[in-house]
């Protein structure tokens, strides 16, 4: 990768990658406790419950003056509202996709979205892939197109979870704003379409919030599980090369594809098989690769070349 980019070492960053794909990998069973919420209903309070949690984490950590600075960005303002469009979407079809049981699709699409990852960052970013790196580009590619030629029906699911999330990844890695200040901006510029849909689903079907105390609450930590995830992942994406964030985002979908075999009971065909073995075969060479470079690295620093 291009070593003038952000270091692919740095520990923070990693950090906040691993947590947030872990935590969205096993992001189907909360919707398990939501699932007689409408998705579009449940965007809309997830990102209302969003935004009261980011401002809250913007006033403890005194980010009010960046806060406010990035809102009279005119620029930035756009970015960040193209980019709240796209993970809005990315919500909707995510959510629809689990409720309907699509989880397989959902799976797809976050295995895609690594190798959307490497094409924008090698296309856009600059950032230069090993020899070994792109051999596990091409595996992935093709355990991806294993499991894709088996669910044309439902490609569309896996696609557009793969490039709203893959564009909104790269949007938030060249904006220059703060994880936090910068999903509070996203959560406020969503707020009001969000407070029309929950008015228009109460007024038409009836309050999802209003059916139990327990569903009530359930609703309310989708704030959180939306929250801190997303803030993980902005971290990461300032920090990381957008084509190493990408294999590390292998992890979620095979949480979720598991999820699928175990939890939601869904059959596994050969093609599925394969896929899976693809996939974690391109992320043992990428993860081989990375080691091996490290070590060589810290060995010219023990040992400097005279």
């Amino acid at each position: 990768m291009d070593a003038g980019g952000p270091s692919q070492h740095d520990r923070k960053g990693l950090a906040a990658a691993f947590g947030a794909y872990i935590i969205w990998g096993f992001l189907p069973l909360y919707l398990i406790l939501v699932q007689t919420v409408p998705a579009f209903e449940f965007v809309g309070w997830r990102i209302i419950w969003t935004l009261p949690l980011c401002l809250l984490i913007a006033l403890f950590r005194k980010q009010g003056g960046e806060l406010r600075a990035a809102l009279g960005n005119r620029r930035t303002v756009g970015w960040l509202a193209l980019s709240a469009s796209l993970i809005a979407v990315n919500w909707v079809v995510y959510v629809w996709a689990i409720q309907t049981g699509e989880v397989y699709a959902a799976s797809l699409g976050y295995y895609i979205n690594p190798l959307v990852n490497v094409l924008l960052g090698t296309a856009l970013l600059g950032e230069r892939l090993t020899r070994p790196q792109w051999l596990a580009v091409g595996i992935a590619a093709v355990g991806v197109s294993l499991l894709a030629a088996g669910a044309v029906t439902t490609l569309w699911i896996s696609l557009t979870l793969a490039l709203t999330f893959g564009t909104y990844g790269l949007i938030r890695k060249r904006v220059v704003v703060g994880s936090v200040p910068g999903l509070t901006i996203e959560s406020l510029l969503l707020l009001l379409p969000s407070i029309g849909v929950v008015w228009y689903y109460a007024q038409t079907q009836g309050s999802s919030f209003a059916i139990s105390t327990e569903l009530s609450l359930s609703i309310m930590l989708g704030g959180v599980l939306t929250a801190v995830p997303l803030l993980m992942f902005a971290i990461a994406a300032r920090k990381l090369p957008y084509s190493m964030l990408g294999f590390i985002q292998f992890l979620a979908p095979s949480i979720v594809f598991i999820l699928g075999l175990t939890v939601f009971d869904k059959p596994l065909h050969p093609a599925e098989i394969a896929c899976f073995a693809c996939i974690w075969l391109a992320a043992a060479i990428f993860v081989w690769d990375l080691v091996a470079r490290s070590r060589k690295q810290a060995a010219r620093q023990v040992f400097p070349p005279r």
